[in-house]
Order: C-alpha cells, then sequence, then structure tokens
C-alpha cells in the first residue's frame, strides 16, 4: 500500500535528496583498527592490581641484578672481623652502623646477608629465565610437529612415555652428581628432558585444530608440515604458551631451592644455597635472618613471577579483548 506523503506537509525536496554513491567508499571497511598485542596490554593494565605486582617485579630485578653491581660483596671478607658473625639486624647496625648492607643482620661469615639474599636473587633468577627459554622453545617448536604429523607422533609418544616415567628429580640428582654442580650443570639437568613435557601439552592442543578447513586446504596446496605449524597453529595458540611460560620460570626457582636445600644444588651461592647453609640458623635463637630472608626473598620472586605471568597469559586470550 503506497504511503500518502502529502499528508506531512513537506515538498519532495524536504522528503528526499539525491545520496551519491562512491564504489571506492563502499568497499571500506568500517570496523575499528584491531591490534593483538595492544589489546593484550590494555587488558592487562585496565587491572590496577597488575601494576602493583609488575612494579614490585621491578623492585626485584632491579635489586637482584643492579644492586650487586654497585656494591662490593665479599662472602669471606669479614670472616676474621672479631664479633661480626650471626648478628641480628639491630646488633649489626650499632656494630658496623646504619646501612642498608646490615638491615637484615649477618651470616655464618660476617658477611651482609641483604648482600648475600641479593647476589643469590639474581644467580636463581638468572637460572630460571634461561631454562625456560630453552624449554619453552624445544618444547613449543616439536610440540607443534609432533601433534600435526603423526610419523613424528608414533616416535615421540614412545619416547614421552619412557622419559616420562623416569623420575625427573633422580635424574637430575645423578646429573649433578655425575657433573659436578655448577651453574650450567644445572641447566642443563632442568633442561635435557624438561622440554618433553612442554612438548606434550603443546601437541594435545595442536591435535585439537590440526584437522581445522584452513589446515586443510594448506596442505591440499603443498605447504610443508613445519610451515603449517608456525603459521597456523601455533599464534592461535598464543595465551597457552604464555600460561604455560607463567608457570615454568617460578617452577626453575622453586626446584632449584629444593634441591639445593637436600644437598645437590649449585656451588654458587644462590638462594638455594644460601636456605642450605643456614639451615642451622633456622632453630637457633637470634639466627633467624640468616635463614628466613631467602626464603622470603625467593617465595616474592616466585609468587610475583607466577601472578605476572597467569594475567598476561589471561590478557593474551582473544575472547578477553572484547
Amino acid at each position: 500500500m503506497e504511503y500518502d506523503y502529502s499528508k506531512l506537509g513537506l515538498s519532495t525536496a524536504e522528503l528526499f535528496s539525491k545520496q551519491e554513491h562512491n564504489d571506492l567508499d563502499s568497499e571500506k571497511i568500517t570496523a575499528p583498527r584491531y591490534s593483538y598485542w595492544s589489546s593484550v596490554f590494555r587488558v592487562f593494565f585496565r587491572n590496577k592490581l597488575n601494576i602493583v605486582i609488575l612494579l614490585l617485579l621491578a623492585v626485584v630485578i632491579l635489586f637482584a641484578y643492579l644492586y650487586p653491581v654497585f656494591t662490593e660483596y665479599d662472602r669471606f671478607g669479614q670472616l676474621l672481623h672479631e664479633g661480626a658473625r650471626h648478628l641480628g639486624p639491630a646488633a649489626a647496625i650499632e656494630k658496623f652502623g646504619f646501612s642498608i648492607k646490615y638491615i637484615l643482620g649477618t651470616g655464618a661469615s660476617g658477611n651482609s646477608t641483604f648482600d648475600a639474599v641479593w647476589n643469590g636473587a639474581g644467580i636463581s633468577i638468572s637460572l630460571a629465565f634461561i631454562c625456560a627459554a630453552i624449554n619453552m622453545t624445544v618444547g613449543v617448536v616439536v610440540g607443534a610437529i609432533w601433534g600435526f604429523s603423526k610419523k613424528v607422533d608414533m616416535v615421540m609418544t614412545a619416547v614421552y612415555q619412557i622419559v616420562g616415567n623416569v623420575p625427573n628429580i633422580l635424574l637430575i640428582s645423578v646429573l649433578m652428581m655425575i657433573l659436578g654442580g655448577g651453574f650450567w650443570t644445572m641447566v642443563f639437568a632442568l633442561t635435557i628432558t624438561g622440554w618433553i613435557f612442554i612438548a606434550y601439552a603443546i601437541r594435545v592442543q595442536v591435535v585439537i585444530i590440526r584437522d581445522r578447513e584452513y589446515n586443510m586446504a594448506s596442505r591440499c596446496l603443498g605447504t610443508s608440515t613445519v610451515k603449517i605449524a608456525m603459521r597456523n597453529i601455533l599464534p592461535f595458540m598464543t595465551s597457552i604458551i604464555v600460561t604455560m611460560a607463567a608457570t615454568e620460570i617460578p617452577s626453575y626457582i622453586s626446584s632449584e631451592v629444593f634441591l639445593a636445600f637436600i644437598g645437590i644444588g649449585m656451588s654458587e651461592m644462590s638462594l638455594g644455597r644460601l636456605i642450605y647453609e643456614a639451615e642451622a640458623a633456622m632453630v637457633t635463637p637470634g639466627w633467624g635472618f640468616e635463614f628466613w630472608s631467602p626464603v622470603a626473598v625467593s617465595a616474592i620472586i616466585t609468587i610475583v613471577l607466577y601472578v605476572v605471568g597467569q594475567n598476561l597469559g589471561d590478557a593474551s586470550d582473544p575472547r578477553t579483548h572484547m
């Protein structure tokens, strides 16, 4: 039924206007530009708690790496200094004068516990990041190929079943006793089989998405397995990889502290080694700062790294960008 526009009391010119048509304008996409990493950081920093935790992490990193550069730490520098050993904070400040070096007292060698803790923190954090970088890189690449190639899957599944049934702590202990307790020996012990568990987790995720239409189309076009895994699959697993890294990094600090506590850790004075050597101070009245200081710092580092990584992993999920 045709509507009578004359009832509106308006002329045709007022009711209708000519609209110019431009073919180029009609092809333009009006959706806003989307940047994945910009959205990740926007979601991450939206939570004010993340900013506080990130600042705490920055303080820890600065003290662990910059503080030792500007201070001269000598573990046995005050060994012969009379009355310098096993002092609490108050006694150390009274004897040596107020200084940040003595706010945690002195240790068994008369050395500053504060200096020892941050020197040890730098070693432990370096170990964690190096092990995580090696295991994550190898694990993600191998896992992507493992999940996409059925031939590789047969071989790697058999390897995983063998390695996965060997107690990891036993393997690390044997390697440390055979090769010695150096820093790189610990890196080798923690990475020689650590990557395979990451690879298996990635393989499970790849199996879920490997047979989607775009991957099948790529295979039909002759794209190599490696290229499909690297370009079609891994970019969709960013949030999973970040979340795994968030778990891996602090776990190496925990492992190092545990191994040192049972006597098979590094020879370097890491946090674990400090805790091991101060074990007797835990039950000795007045010596508690020697033991609990490295314990507290290792706990803070582990928790902060874990929380930052987990929240960054959540922000990496595109579903949180809406």
